[in-house]
């Protein structure tokens, strides 16, 4: 079918009837404006209602509601893939960030000659700047490494309580490959870290509702 909507058969039996007419009538030469503009308006119409029906089809394309099952798992083992993804990173970055922790922990208290058998020392100007860092407000205390390690977590699960808890065993899993790598029991520090980064995601997915009361002025006051 033509974009007009006049079809091909159409076309053939106009022909045919042309050619007849020619043969037994006198030609005619002229066609009326009226007859022009039924034909003009005709063809319009036909043309806006396939255009109607195009459009009504390629809505169809994009309905949510006609996804085909096909479709529907394909989705779903994405999201599934980029959630393992993202507990993946997790894991690698506790693994790092507490390997490193235990490393610097290591360096400051000068216990790197006993792990080294003797053949390692630490000189006083790494020592000075590990002890630094290790301190309560330094970048590898526990305050600073908790609050990232949980940053990270609450960044890749958002609020979803489902998501916190992936990321709170992702931690784990990283907290046992820093200790595989350190090769037993990680100092302190670590396991100090290990502590409040768990008491932070306890938090985070049952956080406790404040109590509102209303002053006498009728100021909101929490408790």
């Amino acid at each position: 079918m033509s974009v007009t909507g006049i079809s091909t058969n159409d076309v053939y039996t106009a022909a045919a009837t042309a050619a007849q007419e020619k043969t037994t009538a006198p030609e005619k030469t002229t066609t009326t404006a009226a007859t022009e503009s039924e034909t003009t308006t005709g063809a319009s119409a036909a043309t806006t209602n396939t255009d109607k029906k195009t459009n009504s089809n390629s809505a169809a394309v994009y309905d949510k509601t006609k996804l085909s099952e096909d479709d529907r798992k394909a989705i779903v083992s994405q999201l599934k893939a980029e959630q393992e993804k993202r507990q993946s990173q997790l894991v690698d970055l506790v693994k790092d960030m507490i390997s490193k922790q235990s490393n610097t922990y290591g360096a400051a208290n000068n216990i790197w000659g006993f792990l080294a058998k003797g053949d390692f020392t630490v000189d006083a100007a790494t020592k000075a700047q590990a002890q630094k860092d290790i301190s309560e407000d330094g970048y590898w205390g526990v305050k600073q490494t908790s609050e990232r390690i949980l940053s990270f977590a609450t960044a890749l699960a958002g609020n979803d309580s489902k998501n916190l808890e992936k990321m709170r065993d992702a931690f784990l899993k990283g907290y046992e490959k820093a200790e595989k790598t350190w090769g037993g029991k990680l100092p302190d520090i670590s396991k100090r870290t290990y502590d409040a980064v768990l008491e932070g995601f306890d938090k985070l997915m049952n956080p406790k509702t404040e109590e509102v009361t209303t002053s006498e002025d009728g100021t909101v006051v929490s408790k």
